[in-house]
This record gives structure tokens, sequence and C-alpha cells, in this order.
């Protein structure tokens, strides 16, 4: 029989088995914004603005889709964004997408609020990337850096655009929150979800037992299932450019900020130091109305000098990856679809994800009559609305 995720012709296909699968509130966790969805709407959309233009008869019969970031040759440019709590989503969620990455040699990012132990899926992948969100005090931060540092994790991905808790407002009409509170509606969801129920929530306590968020800080944090365990979502508002300065000369190695879409900002992170930058709005999940990234990719890139620049938010097509490319961006990351890829067919699910976008950049390299990704740049974009 056909494995349903192999029916998926396009990343945009695994939403609509993830809807059937996923528990309700936790659907609406991964697949909303914030307040009108405004942002994640806009986000979706600004593709649409850029059209291509293709120069023809240009021998495309080789085409070489390989990208190096920080010293590692990868076979595509696109990865698998940070993805908080995926292993409640998909069976050991972190574990089964860094095994697809490694797998097809594209980079993985792993989330800081995730529920495996960074140091089990660096075991998986050991060239993924952690992202951090930073905890309160700076002996806090230090104890995480160094931990992250212990288990040889080559790049730090530091987020800085959750300052304070975002309004999501989708979460709260769907009865989401973490950590889960027991109550007959959750209990509902699962028996209205069996596949779910059995296949990964079942089969996580019984492998693992109680998932706890163990990655916000140097020491396990607060379980996912609990009446009275406050999860800690404040605390950063007072963080400071000098805080990544402090992070700055205690990491030793590549350090890369997400997040970033004031030109401003890339300024401050070439001075102090940072190698990459992820041009970002989050997948429009904190500030509703926020600009979509790629209407200021091209003054990022300008101001960022030597840096290397990143990209995520609404990336769902192989076309949308070749306007990021040529508008100046090194890759780029996707999250929410390779999230439902795992809930219907774990690693095996995000392997297909992943080769039908790096199939569509491919073909779209051949379209444009562009041998390798070296040979994007603007003439073969223009922006028509």
């Amino acid at each position: 029989m056909r494995k349903q995720f192999e029916r998926c012709l396009s990343l945009n296909d695994f939403e609509k088995y993830a809807v059937k699968r996923l528990p309700h509130p936790l659907y609406a966790y991964v697949s909303g914004g914030v307040e009108d969805n405004l942002a994640l709407q806009h986000t979706l959309r600004s593709y649409a603005r850029f059209s291509l233009i293709p120069e023809n008869m240009v021998d495309v019969s080789h085409r070489n889709t390989e990208v190096e970031l920080f010293g590692h040759h990868y076979a595509a440019p696109v990865g698998i964004a940070p993805m908080g709590i995926s292993a409640i989503t998909g069976f050991q969620g972190d574990i089964a997408l860094a095994r697809a990455a490694a797998e097809k040699n594209v980079p993985f990012i792993m989330s800081g609020s995730s529920l495996i132990r960074l140091e089990d899926v660096a075991t998986a992948n050991p060239n993924m990337w952690f992202q951090a969100y930073l905890p309160k005090t700076l002996a806090e931060i230090d104890a995480l850096i160094d931990r992250v540092q212990r288990a040889a994790i080559p790049v730090l991905v530091v987020t800085v655009d959750t300052p304070v808790k975002a309004n999501r407002e989708n979460n709260v009409r769907a009865g989401f929150a973490t950590p889960f509170r027991p109550s007959l509606a959750l209990a509902w969801q699962g028996l209205t979800h069996p596949r779910w129920l059995t296949g990964t929530l079942i089969k996580t306590l019984l492998t693992s037992g109680m998932p706890y968020f163990e990655n916000n800080n140097a020491v396990r944090g607060a379980p996912l299932f609990s009446k009275n365990a406050v999860r800690d979502f404040s605390g950063r508002s007072h963080l400071t450019w000098q805080h990544i300065e402090h992070i700055r000369q205690r990491w030793p190695g590549t350090m890369v900020i997400k997040g970033i879409l004031s030109r401003n900002d890339a300024v401050r992170c070439k001075t102090i130091g940072i190698d990459g930058i992820v041009v970002s709005n989050h997948g429009g999940r904190q500030l509703d109305t926020v600009i979509p990234p790629i209407y200021v990719l091209p003054e990022i890139v300008e101001a960022a000098g030597n840096m290397t620049v990143m990209f995520d938010s609404g990336i769902r097509r192989g076309t949308d990856v070749i306007k990021a490319l040529a508008l100046g961006a090194k890759s780029c990351f996707v999250g929410r679809p390779f999230n439902y890829a795992c809930a219907v067919g774990g690693s095996a699910g995000v392997s297909w994800a992943l080769d039908l976008i790096i199939n569509e950049v491919s073909r779209d390299l051949g379209m444009l009559g562009a041998p390798s990704l070296a040979d994007l740049n603007l003439r073969h974009l223009r922006q028509t609305e």
C-alpha cells in the first residue's frame, strides 16, 4: 500500500494530512501566526510579487544545487528551520528531522524549545545547528552556551525576535498551552485522533517517559503535561546587544543571529563579529503586520558585508528559494511543512518532503537557464506588483 506521504506532490500537500492526524490544539500551534494572522498571510503571498525571467538555450544538462555554509558543503540551499515541541507532533520529531537532514545532507537547526536532549539529537546528526532562546541571567546563559559547546555543536544560532511573549490568540482559542494541563477536552482530542495518540503520545511515554522541555536552559525545564508547572516565557525583555557581544566572546564556534529584519541590526551583527544572520519574521508568529522578509532582504544583504546571509519564513516552493537566492541569500530554511511531514511520515516523510523541494530547485534552475546557484542574480527577477 502506498504510504500517505508519498501522495504529496509539494510541501503544501502535507498539511491536509497533518490536520487530520494532529489534535486540534497541536495543529493550531503549528499552523497559526499571531493576532489576526496578517504577518503570516502577507509573508506567504509576498513571493508572488516577484516574477522570474528565464534565459533560454543554455546548457543545463548538469545542474549544481550545492552550497557551502561555514565550511560544510551541503547538497542543497534548503534546510530545516528550528521548530519547538516537534517531538509531540511527531514521534521523536527532533531526531526524525535530524536524521532526514543528515540523509539528504542539508542544514538542520534544532530548536531550544524542544523535548529531546540536544546531546541525543546531535548523536543522530553531528552537523546539526542549535538555536537558543536566551535565559534570564548571564550565569544561565553561560551555562547553556557551555553545554552546547560540550556537545560539539558546530553552529550556535541565537534567536533575537522574542523579547516578550507573542499574542497568539489562535492558541488560546484552540486550547493550546504549554505545559499541557490535563482535562476532559484534551483527553477527547487524543481519543478522536488515535493515530497520533498511539503513534506519538503513548509511544513516547512508553519509550522515554514524560517529555520535558530539555534545552531552554542548561538543566531540564518544565514537564510537557502538568497541572501546576509553569513554563517560563519571561526574562528576555532586558536583553540587549551587549548580551550578544558577551556570547560572541564566550562561544568559540560559528555564531548566527536569527530574526533580523532591520538593516541597522545587520550592521550591529557585523560589528560584533557574527558569522551569519537569518533574515526572518519567525514565520509570522511574533509581531503581526511585520514586514515579509523578502522585501528587506536586498538592503540587509548590502549591509551584511562578509557575513553569510540566510533566509526563512513562508518558503513553500523551489521558486520561493530561487527568488531569495537571486536577492542575495545564501540558503533558505523551511519550518511548518517539515513539521507536517514528520507528523505524517516520520523521518521518511521528511526525506520525501526534502526531495520534493530540492527537485523543484533543480528543475527551476534548468528552466531559468542557470546551471548552478552561483548563476542566479537580479537579472532573473523582477518585482511586478
